[in-house]
């Protein structure tokens, strides 16, 4: 393993357990992204670039997107009610 192989595996471990431990839902959602994006650069770095490409669309993009969407319509749901 090269050197990138390992600061970019030690950067998806740090989001994933900064995703996990955060207390504050967008934070969460946001290090999954940099974990998602830190796996389609693994992903190029390895010379899979289609592997890289869909992990980067759909994984970063779509699902992040929706994540974050999500936490905020029921963050001002749940102000308006409380």
């Amino acid at each position: 393993m090269t050197i990138a192989s390992l600061l970019l595996a030690a950067a998806i471990i740090v989001a994933d357990i900064y995703a996990v431990r955060a207390k504050s839902l967008v934070r969460a959602a946001l290090a999954l992204v940099l974990a998602s994006s830190s796996l389609a650069l693994f992903f190029f770095l390895w010379r899979a670039p289609y592997a890289a490409s869909v992990q980067l669309s759909v994984g970063a993009g779509v699902v992040s997107t929706l994540f974050i969407l999500a936490i905020s319509l029921t963050e001002s749901m749940r102000g308006d009610g409380a």
